[in-house]
């Protein structure tokens, strides 16, 4: 039995079901220790470029910098047993398995580009510029399985109970099942986000490298396989081969390129999978601690070399005074974020875009951007009321946000915080341009004072409630545009006006 690939394999299962119940299940009120954001404070990469880039330390660093700690003791462990994206590249190379012949040539030359892609990253933070969420596996993982793959579950699944349960005849039984459902793991409001479409092509695109080669992202492109792989370097668990019979068989079956000619091995590649330990027909294959001088394995080591990475990074330190955050002449400006955001050049570079705080929006009013805001705007969350609202007692978005670009709020501080104003187009509401009856705005208003008021105009023989906004009290949560009849275009808009930014 291959206890050691068995172990991964439960591993990779356990953990990858661990990361999407989390997503899952973090829901308002928000119960129990584990958030959204748990998983988020174990990569590195987010953690230290996002602490760089905005000169803060952020509370993940310690849990970041524990991984690192475990990664220079058994090597690059967390690509091969932990990794969500890592397991779901992993079940999508079932569907392509077939035997590849590894060229030494192309292994060596494919180390080298995730090591200049998270030296790029390294060097905007030092710029002021955040990168890593563009190209951090669990970001990616934590996106897809935010926006897409839980919606996509709980829509499907709705849509089954519902056509079971007319195709009974209203059973009592199944209608009881579903509704059980639905105050569990199908109460959850996420059935639309814009952009869902691109989110999903970018993760498949990443999976299908499988196609060209296993763990094609892994070995190329990945910056945070790229940190592991330096710290990697000085595992003192590793390979070691006894009775070589020079079949190659290892070899050709490591998915991440990392066995050479002469069956040594680049420590670094290495994500102990453990394939080689039961390909091998000799079984001459083992993992043993380094009972010698701890460091690379033997062998010209992939990508780039930590000297030439700190060289290019340090080389651009004395570049940090120049004035890289002023990019607002390139975004719109009436874009309403979640409460108490950071002021937007902060706000873009603590954002990852990891999709939390949208699938916890129990109103799904929280829509990622496009290029509302820029190119450097891409994906961070927005408030769109005519989808959703911010719910006036919901402070969930800011306590599953990895970073703090959105802050935890206590509900108190959260009752105070403007999110902008809204305002009244008397032209085409009901009761001014009509002069009909509705204060639909007014009823829903959740400030105990109510922001919106309503004065009374006569008619014809009738006296006519007309609503109007009090700016002082307005904390622009757009439950009033959301419930505004007036149709296609609201007659109350929200703005980003006044919004309170930290």
């Amino acid at each position: 039995m291959k206890k050691l690939i068995a172990a991964r394999m439960i591993s990779q299962a356990f953990f990858l079901s661990l990361f999407i119940y989390i997503l899952w299940s973090t829901t308002y009120p928000l119960k129990g220790t584990l958030k959204a954001s748990t998983f988020f404070n174990f990569s590195p990469l987010i953690m230290i470029i996002t602490s760089i880039s905005e000169r803060v330390i952020l509370p993940g660093l310690a849990a970041s910098c524990f991984i690192l700690i475990l990664t220079a003791l058994f090597g690059r462990f967390f690509c091969g047993w932990v990794c969500p994206l890592g397991s779901a590249i992993d079940i999508a190379a079932v569907f392509t398995r077939r035997r590849r012949k590894e060229d030494d040539r192309f292994n060596a030359k494919a180390k080298q580009p995730k090591f200049l892609i998270l030296a790029v990253i390294a060097i905007a933070s030092l710029f002021g510029i955040q990168l890593a969420w563009i190209m951090d596996p669990i970001v990616i993982m934590g996106r897809f399985t935010s926006l897409n793959l839980i919606p996509a579950i709980t829509a499907t699944v709705n849509l089954l109970l519902i056509f079971t349960i007319k195709a009974f005849n209203y059973n009592s039984a199944i209608q009881d099942f579903y509704r059980t459902l639905k105050s569990g793991i199908l109460g959850i409001n996420v059935y639309y986000f814009s952009h869902s479409g691109i989110i999903f092509l970018f993760f498949l695109t990443i999976c299908a490298f499988t196609l060209f080669k296993r763990r094609a992202w892994c070995r190329m492109a990945c910056p945070l396989g790229a940190i592991y792989a330096l710290a990697g370097r000085f595992a003192i668990l590793h390979r070691v081969v006894e009775k070589c019979i020079s079949c190659g068989r290892c070899k050709s079956d490591c998915r991440m390129g990392a066995i050479r000619d002469d069956m040594e091995y680049s420590k670094g590649e290495c994500v102990l999978c453990m394939d080689c330990v039961y390909d091998c027909p000799q079984h001459a294959t083992a993992f043993r601690w380094s009972s010698g001088k701890i460091g690379a394995a033997p062998g010209k080591a992939g990508g780039i070399t930590r000297r030439q990475f700190f060289l290019l990074a340090g080389s651009s330190l004395f570049l940090t005074g120049f004035n890289f955050k002023d990019r607002s002449a390139f975004r719109k400006t009436d874009i309403i974020r979640p409460p108490a955001a950071l002021k937007e050049d902060h706000f873009l570079d603590r954002c990852v875009r990891c999709g939390n705080c949208m699938k916890v929006c129990i109103t799904n009013g929280l829509q990622p951007v496009l290029l509302q805001s820029g190119l450097d705007g891409i994906w961070t969350p927005q408030l769109v009321p005519e989808i959703g609202y911010c719910e006036y007692n919901c402070v969930l978005c800011g306590h599953t946000c990895p970073t703090g670009a959105i802050p935890a709020l206590s509900l108190q501080e959260k009752h105070e915080v403007r999110l902008g104003v809204a305002e009244i187009d008397r032209s085409i509401c009901i009761p001014w341009a009509q002069g009909g009856e509705c204060i639909v705005c007014q009823e829903h208003c959740p400030i105990p004072q109510k922001a919106i008021k309503v004065q009374k105009d006569v008619v014809g023989d009738e006296v006519i409630l007309k609503p109007y906004i009090d700016e002082r009290l307005c904390v622009g949560c757009g439950i009033c545009q959301s419930k505004c009849p007036v149709r296609p275009i609201r007659a109350v808009k929200v703005s980003s006006r006044n919004s309170y930014r930290t």
